[in-house]
């Protein structure tokens, strides 16, 4: 049995139920990378150049420890997955990127999505990633099927159940590690509710973000987050901002901020990684539209490797405070 690798990092948490479910019905087993850790980041960093973006140096880092647990390494080139929208450079580029940063890396999987290119392009491109599995063109059919309702159902957990991409993702491939396990929401009332924006590369990987979402439940925080809104709201929203998306994600961190903001949440905070250009522009143009509404505050948080524990805490109480003293003023009014 053949055995696929993939990074938990970048798009993971978008796919992996897809990813999986389309390996396994051809038969091949599914290996993915342990939790992030200190020893993923400086490893990925040792091979890049510095002014690469912190979750590419952590998806690199990734692949590195792959390397000799599988017989293939899944590094898809997503360009595009909605007409005339296009993705990152560094998404375009990671396969060659891994090819070179990783040269120990087993056979790299470098199916390449682009809606633009045509139908029968897409399903090209599915097909060569699946005839290394079988020669049957209706097995590959059938895994791909399969794969695509896989992931409505995931949508369908985050956006019907209010559940997050990991809690998903343990509900339907229970792992029975409780390091994956549910973070359930503490079961005293919450006090507020924040939306936190950002894509799922930066929001659920603790090392990159230092455990926000943790702290936040230790506050006593509900927690909204992009995938807990229908993709259509957020495209919706994001339309009513800027007319369009122009950049593959961008609901993740603008339509999710004008959603939210339009929902009556407490307070948003957007996470970005340092270093990220299109991010940059995205953050800034939430802001300002949520700083228009003049009543909800907000807070953007940059993490890059040297971010420490300490400058996260602070301003994140600082924040809650603003909040709480914001509730309670309006409550004696």
């Amino acid at each position: 049995m053949s055995r696929v690798g993939i990074p938990r990092a970048l798009l993971y948490y978008q796919y992996y139920p897809m990813w999986r479910t389309f390996f396994e019905e051809l038969g091949a087993e599914v290996v993915v990378s342990p939790i992030t850790n200190r020893n993923t980041l400086l490893s990925g960093t040792s091979r890049v150049v510095a002014d690469t973006c912190l979750p590419v140096k952590i998806f690199i880092g990734h692949a590195i420890s792959l390397s000799g647990k599988c017989d293939f390494l899944l590094v898809p080139s997503i360009r595009s997955i909605r007409k005339k929208v296009y993705n990152c450079s560094k998404f375009l580029g990671l396969p060659d990127m891994t090819r070179a940063a990783v040269p120990e890396a087993p056979p790299i999987l470098d199916m390449e999505i682009d809606v633009n290119r045509g139908r029968a392009y897409l399903y090209q491109s599915i097909y060569s990633a699946g005839k290394l599995f079988s020669g049957n063109p209706l097995k590959i059919r059938r895994a791909a099927l399969a794969a695509w309702e896989a992931n409505l159902k995931y949508a369908e957990l985050m956006s019907e159940h209010g559940l997050t991409p990991p809690e998903a993702i343990e509900l339907m491939f229970p792992s029975g590690s409780q390091a994956e396990a549910p973070q359930t929401q503490p079961s005293k009332k919450p006090l507020t509710s924040i939306a936190v924006v950002g894509h799922p590369y930066v929001t659920y990987d603790d090392l990159v973000n230092h455990r926000l979402l943790y702290r936040l439940r230790q506050a006593h925080v509900r927690i909204l987050t992009p995938e807990m809104a229908t993709p259509s709201q957020l495209e919706a929203a994001t339309n009513k901002v800027v007319g369009r998306a122009h950049w593959t994600y961008e609901d993740e961190v603008l339509g999710a901020g004008s959603h939210y903001l339009e929902s009556g949440v407490d307070g948003v905070i957007g996470l970005l990684a340092f270093g990220c250009g299109p991010d940059s522009l995205m953050m800034d143009m939430a802001r300002r539209h949520i700083a228009r509404s003049e009543t909800t505050p907000f807070m953007s948080l940059t993490f890059d490797e040297h971010t420490a524990d300490a400058g996260v805490i602070t301003r994140l109480e600082a924040f809650l405070d603003l909040i709480v003293r914001k509730k309670r003023r309006a409550a004696n009014a």
